[in-house]
């Protein structure tokens, strides 16, 4: 298939199950139980508080994201040029291929040394890492007719893992004794609820890639909603169980050596495989996708195998963690760019598009195929976010850095001399 192209009837063929299981893989992770171990200092009361309520809000733009690409048939990076125009699209897309062949590096880097923990030693975590790299590109090569087969196996025999990691965990540390546990904590209620947020508003610039296969629109955003937010949510709690109780900074470590220590050595193992192939053919897929919004002419399959190869060449030769800020500062970009995005689409649009113009020159041609106010906006929310990021400001970033982006793009789309989109 070619993003030139919207999905056709034949392609849209997931069901409403098929992406709660997809996106129930996607947030079972090591990097979303580490990710709930920031929270042990608010005690088990209030870090689950936020655990809940930092996915219900995070949760809702996303879906809402997937929305658009299951309405028309489209992956991320078209549907934004309906706001930012068909070529003013090419930098968040550029982006976006960055920041997902940066991810799978990361993911497969820390799958890999995760498995040689458990099996082969150091010494085996190159071994591991070309596996698992070479799995999760063929899984992105499969299609969504395979995906539908893949995850039905790989993602319920995940979670039945997962349900043994969460008892063994409460069996051996108790829950009064976790809820009993003193809160001291190290940042603010609202940055702590950030952390939180983050992890999902994370997942727009590649939701629609999926969701534009579904076969009816609005359920293919419920399974996603729900699928997200029951699985990461259950990740961050098990994080913050297991940091709390074993007092680590890195919870998803303890959890495999807990496992191993009651000879659960292969259930761990297997967690840790399947937990990278269904997260991380994510990243290799819709880094296809994404590149082949900038360079049309050429297939998924040969951008997927290229990003694949990459991602597993970065992971042999680099330290994953020496480029994950560059990462998590490309990845910022996103939350004020759909700020512009959702509110283009729900609020002016009135949610629709016509989604011939998206691959023409049409009424989303602006000027010169950009709508610099919606470029505008874009910049204006990004540095709201950033100078909240560096200034610890107690509401967080994400939530600032996406209302500034979408209020600044409804007052310049208000204002005088306003960009006329039926008449490139």
């Amino acid at each position: 298939m070619k993003t030139d192209e919207p999905a056709d009837a034949a392609e849209r063929n997931l069901t409403e199950w098929d992406f709660f299981l997809l996106w129930a893989g996607a947030a079972v992770s090591l990097s979303e139980i580490w990710a709930g171990g920031l929270l042990a200092s608010f005690g088990i009361t209030t870090g689950l508080l936020l655990i809940l309520l930092g996915h219900v809000i995070g949760n809702t733009p996303m879906a809402l994201a997937g929305l658009i690409g299951s309405r028309h048939g489209v992956p991320a990076m078209v549907s934004v040029r309906g706001a930012l125009g068909n070529r003013g699209a090419w930098l968040p897309a550029a982006l976006n291929v960055i920041q997902l062949v940066g991810w799978t590096a990361v993911m497969l880097w820390i799958g890999g040394r995760a498995a040689a923990g458990l099996a082969g030693g150091a010494a085996g975590a190159r071994g591991w890492t070309v596996a698992l790299g070479g799995l999760t590109t063929l899984w992105a090569l499969a299609g969504s007719r395979v995906w539908k087969r893949l995850q039905q196996i790989g993602v319920v025999l995940l979670l039945l893992l997962s349900v043994a990691m969460t008892a063994l965990l409460l069996r051996t540390c108790g829950w009064r004794e976790l809820a009993a546990a003193p809160a001291t904590p190290a940042l603010p209620f609202m940055p702590g609820l950030d952390l939180v947020i983050a992890m999902p508003i994370s997942w727009m610039p590649l939701v629609s890639d999926y969701t534009r296969h579904a076969a009816v629109p609005g359920r293919g955003g419920r399974g996603t909603w729900w699928g997200y937010f029951i699985a990461s949510s259950w990740m961050f709690a098990v994080g913050l169980l297991a940091a709390v109780a074993m007092r680590s900074d890195a919870p998803d470590s303890a959890l495999l050596r807990l496992m191993g220590e009651h000879r659960l050595a292969l259930p761990a193992l297997l967690i840790v495989l399947l937990s990278t192939l269904t997260t991380t053919f994510l990243d290799i897929y819709s880094n296809a996708v994404s590149a082949q919004s900038l360079l049309p002419r050429i297939g998924t399959r040969p951008l997927a195998l290229l990003g694949g190869l990459i991602g597993t060449g970065l992971a042999l030769f680099f330290d994953a963690t020496k480029y994950e800020g560059f990462l998590l500062l490309i990845g910022s970009a996103f939350c004020p760019l759909f700020g512009v995005t959702l509110t283009d689409y729900f609020l002016l649009k009135r949610g629709r598009y016509e989604r011939a113009d998206l691959y023409r020159r049409g009424r989303y041609w602006y000027t010169g195929g950009v709508n610099r106010r919606a470029v505008a906006a874009w910049i204006a929310g990004l540095a709201v976010y950033q100078i909240c990021a560096r200034a610890a400001f107690p509401g967080g970033a994400s939530l600032p850095g996406f209302a500034a982006a979408g209020v600044m793009y409804l007052a310049l789309m208000h204002g005088p001399n306003r960009p006329t989109r039926e008449n490139p």
